[in-house]
């Protein structure tokens, strides 16, 4: 009997329009902001972190 593995999180978005794994993204960037009890002015951070996540693509700094 063969073994399943599961398939990665990346694979299985990759199926997935664009607008939602943007709605993913931006999902993801809201609760960041709110983990972070709602500070103002680290949007695009929450936005870069929240974007690697979801695609599974690390963000070059």
């Amino acid at each position: 009997m063969k073994k399943q593995h599961a398939t990665p999180l990346r694979n299985r978005d990759s199926a997935q329009s664009p607008e939602q794994v943007q709605d993913k993204i931006r999902q993801r960037a809201y609760e960041l902001y709110e983990l972070r009890g709602r500070e103002d002015g680290r949007d695009f951070d929450d936005w870069l972190k929240a974007e690697s996540e979801v695609t599974g693509n690390a963000v070059q700094q």
